[in-house]
């Protein structure tokens, strides 16, 4: 028999999906994939999501969602998906050898930040390392930062940051930007942002006892050879984010950066009873509330599928 509702991923879209789908009677089956709890599970402190007045620890709140939905039936299996077959219903979805079937399917499998790719960005994550200034700039109120990037993303960063520090450093490989005209013109204008042109985040240093936290950056030019060292109380990197979409390719429609393409006011794809959410559809918030949201929105969509068929 194959499972009504089949969820890949378990951050807050897949978690939310698989709570309103088991309060529905749906009892879904979670495939939790290689990241369990997904970008939140690599966040300290959260506090803009609402309903936690004094913050609340990324992995913490994972479990709660966790909790919740096997609360109302969710069958939560540590897998990760290694292949789907979404030309005929039910859906096949394999996690290694094992095949699992579903009338439905809800694609929450995230995206996952760029990184630069040096040992202390791991070590120093979410103690002052972060891939997000609208989830952590608060955290640097009245202090200096630097922004890796030369995008959209990066000058986006920059001005948001720009509101809590005291200064922002725009670290860029290059001497020139990729970032859209208006963008770029608001972080050039903004007395708050400096840029360090032509150099690369070499290492990350700062303290482990008694808290960890950034101290300093080594800088290395890309065009000479030279490094230095900066004093900074905090990295963020902005080269970028990958939906976790390649599974998917052929399947079902992405944009060009490889976001699925869903419906407007809906979480459909062009396969009827496939249904997408969360940060592999969205390129633009990227946050775990909307995540959510959009999680929930997958739920009720499956569930009124199931029922045109008079499921």
């Amino acid at each position: 028999m194959p499972h009504n509702v089949v969820i890949i991923g378990s951050g807050p879209a897949g978690y939310t999906a698989a709570l309103y789908a088991g309060r529905a009677g749906l009892e879904p089956l979670v495939l939790a994939g290689p990241e369990p709890g997904g970008q939140l599970m690599i966040t300290t402190d959260v506090e803009n999501y609402p309903g936690f007045p004094a913050g609340v620890m990324g992995p913490d709140m994972m479990d709660l969602f966790k909790e919740q939905a096997v609360r109302f039936g969710a069958q939560v299996l540590h897998e990760t998906v290694t292949k789907v077959d979404l030309s005929t219903r039910p859906f096949k979805i394999w996690t290694g050898d094992t095949l699992h079937e579903g009338s439905t399917a809800i694609i929450a499998t995230g995206a996952s930040a760029k990184w630069i790719g040096i040992e202390s960005e791991k070590t120093f994550g979410g103690f002052g390392v972060s891939a997000c200034a609208t989830c952590d700039g608060f955290f640097f109120r009245g202090k200096e930062v630097i922004v890796v990037g030369g995008g959209d993303t990066a000058m986006e960063e920059a001005n948001y940051l720009t509101r809590h520090c005291s200064k922002v450093y725009v670290v860029h490989r290059r001497d020139t930007l990729r970032a859209s005209k208006i963008m770029q013109e608001r972080a050039l204008q903004n007395p708050k942002i400096e840029f360090i042109w032509n150099a690369a985040v070499a290492d990350i240093m700062g303290e482990t006892e008694p808290h960890r936290k950034v101290t300093s950056v080594r800088l290395q030019s890309t065009d000479k050879d030279l490094s230095w060292t900066m004093p900074i109380d905090g990295v963020f990197v902005a080269i970028g984010h990958q939906p976790n979409s390649s599974l998917f390719t052929g399947a079902l429609d992405a944009d060009e950066l490889g976001y699925l393409k869903v419906e407007p006011f809906s979480t459909k794809t062009k396969v009827a009873g496939v249904f997408a959410c969360g940060d592999v559809t969205d390129r633009t918030y990227r946050q775990a509330v909307t995540a959510a949201g959009s999680g929930c929105m997958a739920a009720i969509d499956a569930e009124r599928f199931l029922e045109a068929e008079g499921h």
